[in-house]
């Protein structure tokens, strides 16, 4: 009598169904997670931005203007002149982009409780939202975030 081993038509199919079956209820969730976790990061990554533009401020006691913007964080400037006390890079890498792959929005203009604007637009790119494309970090006419 020969013995044949391996998996009948049938039973690769009920596998399959199961498996279908596992993501199913296990996908969403873990697609979830990784949202949340993108908030996370680009709060983190905010806060950090806000501590290297803080330490530079103190070396050249100002802001970055509109046109420098968060580029001066890691790139000398040609004239040093005109940013005396430049001390960096004070990023060990070049400025990130935000999670979704967008820049960071920044502006020197204070806004209430905040001396200049850093923020991220969220999953969607565009200015304001709710859950994952809500703006995130030291928005235009908000109050100082902790």
């Amino acid at each position: 009598m020969r013995h044949q081993h391996g998996f009948t038509l049938l039973e690769m199919i009920v596998v399959l169904v199961i498996i279908g079956l596992i993501m199913g209820l296990v996908g969403p969730r873990l697609f979830g997670q990784a949202d949340k976790a993108k908030v996370q990061t680009a709060n983190t990554q905010i806060k950090m931005l806000r501590g290297a533009l803080q330490t530079m401020r103190l070396d050249i006691s100002r802001w970055p203007t509109e046109q420098e913007g968060l580029a001066l964080l890691t790139t000398k400037p040609v004239n040093l002149d005109a940013v005396k006390g430049w001390a960096g890079p004070y990023l060990d890498e070049a400025v990130p982009q935000d999670p979704w792959g967008q820049a960071y929005q920044f502006s020197p203009q204070a806004s209430d409780a905040n001396p200049f604007v850093l923020y991220s637009y969220g999953a969607d790119g565009k200015e304001g939202g709710e859950g994952q494309d809500a703006d995130i970090g030291y928005l235009p006419g908000q109050p100082a975030a902790q």
